[in-house]
């Protein structure tokens, strides 16, 4: 999917808990996931974990979602 200001304005809205709840369940070839907009979730992902305590908050969202 192209990374639009929209897209990128969307997943900049999103806390880690719910990049990753969206990560884990999408339905098979989501369309976000995909091209610009994947890699930028991605990114997206790993800058919230690289903050401090990220690497908590991450754990305990990959815990709370099971």
């Amino acid at each position: 999917m192209k990374l639009t200001d929209d897209v990128k304005a969307q997943i900049d809205d999103l806390d880690y808990f719910s990049l990753l709840e969206r990560w884990r369940y999408a339905p098979p070839g989501d369309l976000v996931f995909q091209g610009e907009s994947g890699d930028y979730w991605r990114d997206r992902m790993k800058y919230l974990e690289a903050q401090p305590g990220g690497q908590a908050k991450a754990v305990a969202a990959s815990k709370r979602l099971g």
